[in-house]
């Protein structure tokens, strides 16, 4: 795919919609989204779907997709957050209005199962998005607060081309040195697996491709790799950053087992990125262009 631009800062006092695409959220912690992100100095209105559960849906297909057309179509509303992730992305795919989003550019934000949405947005309407926490997984949770300033700083700081995405001095890894160029996609790995071979498949064809992913014991993350490299994407990318790969139920660190994957493929690798299930959790600007220096352990927009 071909670079996208991010829409511009939040203004002081915007209003951000929030959705739930995916899964529900505790009622406790949703009532506390408001009153939060006003404490940010936020607007906010929140959509019936946020309310609402359906097994581990946060209520019917119809609702969670009605909701998310709605926050991008409504003038008023100037950014579309994710409340949580989960599941039940990707069962919207085939009914996204993607000309209708793509007619309301405005900041979109979420992570996890949010990829599937991330990858449509980026890939059919030609607009950025931010890989970046979520409200009532992450930033309203216990140490959520140390990923605010990131957060605040993805939605209301201007992104131009040069300036350094920010890791937070979290200890980073080159796994293969070199420079690389070109948008940054991706997300989180068992979700970009599940669609290969769908109309909404990950385009890696010269991209910077963050992975990232969470509970998946070492075999899993082996066969989810093993996948993408026999469908084409990985030695189709041109630079690969490496996110959070965190709690595994066997205990195991997969870092060992993706440098076995990625370091072959003879392209700029950095590993230890703070981003995905993790504090803090850096944002990312998705489909916009990057650069990635693996040797100096730096992303920055290009």
């Amino acid at each position: 795919m071909k670079p996208v631009p991010l829409p511009p800062p939040l203004r002081a006092g915007a209003c951000v919609g929030v959705v739930a695409p995916a899964g529900p959220a505790e009622p406790e912690r949703v009532a506390r989204v408001e009153p939060w992100l006003r404490a940010q100095g936020l607007d906010a209105r929140l959509y019936p779907g946020c309310q609402q559960q359906q097994g581990y849906l946060a209520g019917p297909d119809e609702r969670r997709l009605e909701d998310l057309h709605a926050a991008f179509a409504d003038p008023a509303i100037d950014a579309v957050v994710c409340l949580r992730g989960g599941y039940g992305s990707a069962r919207l795919l085939d009914r996204l209005d993607v000309d209708l989003l793509a007619r309301h550019p405005k900041p979109f934000v979420g992570y996890s199962d949010i990829t599937a949405l991330h990858i449509a947005i980026t890939q059919l309407c030609g607009m950025a998005t931010w890989h970046a926490p979520m409200l009532t997984s992450d930033l309203l949770r216990e140490g959520g607060d140390v990923s605010l300033p990131g957060w605040l700083m993805a939605l209301r700081e201007p992104w131009p081309a040069g300036r350094a995405l920010p890791h937070f001095g979290a200890p980073r890894r080159t796994v293969t040195p070199g420079v690389a160029q070109g948008p940054l996609v991706g997300g989180n790995l068992a979700t970009l697996v599940s669609l290969a071979g769908t109309p909404w498949a990950i385009d890696t064809r010269g991209a910077i491709v963050f992975i990232e992913d969470v509970g998946e014991d070492l075999y899993r993350v082996d066969r989810l790799l093993t996948q993408l490299r026999l469908a084409g994407a990985l030695r189709a990318a041109a630079g690969f950053v490496v996110g959070s790969f965190s709690d595994a139920p066997d205990g195991s660190d997969a870092a060992a087992l993706i440098d076995d994957f990625l370091r072959p493929l003879g392209v700029p690798v950095l590993a230890g990125w703070p981003a995905g299930h993790c504090t803090p959790h850096a944002p990312l600007p998705l489909g916009a262009a990057v650069r990635l220096d693996a040797t100096a352990q730096d992303l920055r927009l290009s």
